[in-house]
């Protein structure tokens, strides 16, 4: 059988060619232009928008495109010619309602017209880089309805005089206004801007401008802030109702340049109403919108804060030149912090605690409380007398907030090693005399300042309480062994007190009563026969006694007084007259305490158990004394108080600043060496600089004083010039 012969297959072209009706596009866009001319019309109803769409299909797929998009384009400008001349046409106030008519209308007919024609948005006209539809529609309605010549400037004069007539007062309609700005929006962003936000912007700075200086020159500084809050804050409510949200800050940037940054000079300078006035009279409201305006515009806060600082400084000036408040120290120190509590509630309050106003007030409270020398002490005196008296019956917080207050005008003293000195000698006082209010608020001082600045600057403050601790015991020792010797004689109480840790005081030869002599030098033959090694010597201006005192009539009372004051009242045992001279003459109390003395036995009243001749506050040379046997009190035990430490006289702040003088050169010279034994070679400056900053937590030092201690320490061979250069110091090992 014989292999059969395989036939090949081959595909053939289509014969039949199909042919396209050459007035096919004509023909098909008379359709689509027809159903635009309906969809214009409102005449939509009765179209098939699957027929429509697919015919719109077939133009692009028969390579129509360009035939459909341009012929789109014409028919959508006419229509917008037509739109644009209704628009024109309408009068008055009907002008943006037929404005806003129309755009809607021509949103929805771009709607319907870009959902016949999606195929050739999705096709050709990214691939001929067309516009597409929607777009197309927006920028037609852009060229040739909102930039026709006529429209585009009524559009723009008609926006802004509603703006103009809301900002009167007068009621407008917002969400008209609100449908146009969006259009403008809709259209783009460049829209919005050059037809309308730019102009809007411009009349506002006019009309600001001019508004601002009418209110300048009618208002005062208050009525004048609250002016322009108000109208920053209608701004801000007209961007939320119908303008772009970007407008916000760029209209209230106008605001507060026309309202604020022009005058801001002005407003804080105003006479009788600025910003001192506001200060002075604790306007906090005025001083918060102050606060809340200026910080918008450029250094507005810089000027307030320059200003507030000034005033403050000023006033702290003023107050360190008062003869009358430099007589207090207590009074003056109050009022410091009285003032320091009035600005730190306006930081709080009116300027939200900010921080670079409250560091402008530390700044000038350290600035004007430093230009006082007297300012350690007076600050001393303060505490002393708070914690005498001025705490009495006080709740716990309220002692730790008169406590904080008094660390915060610590801080601000450049020269703390001054306040350490005459605090000492006033902590002393206190606890020798019994007269602290509370060990607990003593303590807690102590705690501060050694947390503030250090074990060193508290040790020998601590080592006081622990001397009056031990001296306790001492006491308890002595009467365990010479009770029976004592008798019916004077009690006695005696505090050891250390002498580094306590104040030195100078040795003073006062005369003690025959009876206090005798019982005084057995406790000296005690401690010293139970502790080897020591001195002993008698500090009678620091001690108190209790005395037993009949008066006319056989009153009788306890005397709680004053070494001094004791020895001066035993002296009437024997006389009932005495001058001036001869009780310094017997007693040898120094001038100064004696005064003090006889002035708080004779001239207070209620403790006036001296008379004094001729009868004054001042105690005289030429005075002469009695005792006062009418004296009479509703209580058994009287305390006769030395008048309370004043400030100090001026040879004796002489005195002590020449005693801290001499205590800082040793610091001085000790950080040079530290310093010097770290670096071993270094210039004057650099020397003059790392002390400094070693030392201002105590002192600021004098760059005189360290160049003499330098020297000191060349000749002592701790140091020696450079060799090579003599601006430097080596280290000598």
């Amino acid at each position: 059988m014989s292999a059969q012969k395989k036939k090949a297959f081959q595909i053939e072209a289509f014969k039949h060619r199909v042919v396209v009706d050459p007035k096919y596009a004509e023909k098909t866009w008379k359709i689509l232009e027809h159903a635009i001319h309906e969809i214009y019309n409102h005449n939509a109803s009765g179209l098939s928008f699957e027929e429509l769409y697919r015919n719109a299909y077939n133009m692009v797929l028969h390579k129509f495109g360009e035939k459909l998009y341009s012929g789109l384009v014409t028919t959508m400008t006419s229509h917008l010619k037509e739109i644009s001349n209704s628009i024109e046409a309408a009068q008055g106030g009907l002008f943006l309602d037929e404005l806003n008519r129309k755009w809607a209308e021509h949103n929805k007919a771009l709607q319907m017209i870009r959902d016949i024609l999606m195929y050739m948005d999705r096709t050709f006209i990214p691939n001929t880089h067309k516009t597409p539809v929607h777009e197309l529609g927006l920028n037609l309605w852009r060229d040739v309805v909102i930039h026709f010549h006529a429209i585009q400037s009524r559009l723009q004069a008609i926006l802004l005089e509603n703006v103009r007539r809301e900002r009167s007062g007068e009621v407008i309609d917002r969400g008209l206004m609100r449908s146009i700005t969006k259009m403008l929006m809709d259209l783009g962003p460049s829209v919005y801007q050059d037809d309308f936000e730019k102009h809007f912007l411009e009349v506002s700075a006019d009309f600001y401008r001019l508004e601002s200086q009418e209110f300048i020159e009618s208002c005062d500084c208050g009525e004048y802030l609250k002016k322009a809050e108000g109208r920053l804050n209608e701004e801000i409510e007209r961007v939320s109702h119908y303008l772009d949200t970007r407008s916000e800050v760029k209209i209230t940037n106008v605001v507060e340049t026309e309202m604020i940054e022009s005058h801001m000079h002005r407003l804080v300078q105003m006479e009788n109403s600025g910003l001192i006035n506001m200060i002075v009279d604790e306007k906090f409201e005025d001083l918060g919108r102050m606060y809340c305006l200026f910080r918008q515009v450029s250094n507005g806060l810089v000027l307030i804060r320059d200003v507030m600082t000034s005033f403050i400084r000023d006033t702290g000036k003023q107050l360190l030149t008062d003869p009358e408040r430099l007589k207090d120290p207590v009074d003056f120190v109050q009022h410091l912090l009285d003032l320091k509590d009035k600005y730190d509630k306006i930081i709080t309050s009116a300027f939200r605690n900010d921080k670079t106003f409250q560091n402008a007030l530390n700044s000038s409270f350290e600035y004007f409380i430093n230009l006082n020398s007297r300012s350690p002490e007076f600050i001393s005196l303060f505490v002393d007398d708070k914690l005498r008296k001025g705490l009495r019956g006080v709740t716990e917080e309220d002692v730790e907030l008169v406590l904080d207050k008094v660390m915060m005008l610590f801080r601000y003293l450049q020269e703390k090693d001054v306040f350490e000195k005459y605090y000492k000698q006033h902590l002393a006082k206190r606890l020798l005399s019994g007269k602290s209010v509370s060990d607990d608020a003593e303590r807690s001082l102590i705690v501060k300042l050694k947390t503030e600045c250090g074990y060193q600057f508290t040790s020998k403050l601590e080592g006081m309480f622990t001397d009056m601790k031990t001296s306790q015991d001492t006491m308890q020792g002595f009467h365990a062994s010479h009770g029976s010797d004592i008798g019916d004689g004077p009690m006695l109480s005696v505090q050891v007190l250390t002498t580094g840790s306590w104040p030195t005081q100078p040795i003073t030869t006062s005369n003690l009563p025959a009876e206090i002599l005798g019982i005084c030098e057995k406790f000296r033959n005690y401690y010293l026969g139970t502790h080897t090694g020591r001195r002993l010597s008698w500090q009678t201006n620091m001690g108190t006694a209790d005395l037993k005192a009949t008066f006319g009539k056989g009153q009788k009372h306890e005397l709680n007084v004053s070494t001094y004051q004791m020895c001066v009242l035993m002296l009437f045992n024997d006389a009932d007259r005495l001058s001036y001279k001869e009780i310094e003459q017997v007693t040898e109390i120094p001038t100064s305490d004696l005064k003090r003395c006889l002035q708080s036995l004779a001239c207070v009243k209620g403790k006036n158990v001296l008379r004094k001749e001729p009868m004054s506050k001042d105690i005289a040379d030429t005075d002469t004394f009695l005792f006062n046997d009418k004296y009479t009190s509703k209580f058994f035990k009287v305390k006769i108080g030395t008048v309370a430490a004043q400030r100090e006289s001026e040879p004796e702040n002489q005195e002590t600043r020449q005693r801290v003088e001499e205590d800082r050169k040793p610091q001085i010279e000790a950080a040079i060496v530290r310093i010097m034994k770290a670096r071993r070679v270094l210039d004057h400056n650099n020397i003059v600089a790392e002390v400094t900053k070693q030392l201002q937590s105590r002192f600021l030092p004098n760059p005189v004083v360290i160049k003499k201690r330098i020297e000191s320490l060349i000749e002592r061979e701790f140091l020696e010039r450079d060799k090579g250069d003599r601006k430097l110091y080596r280290y000598l090992a």
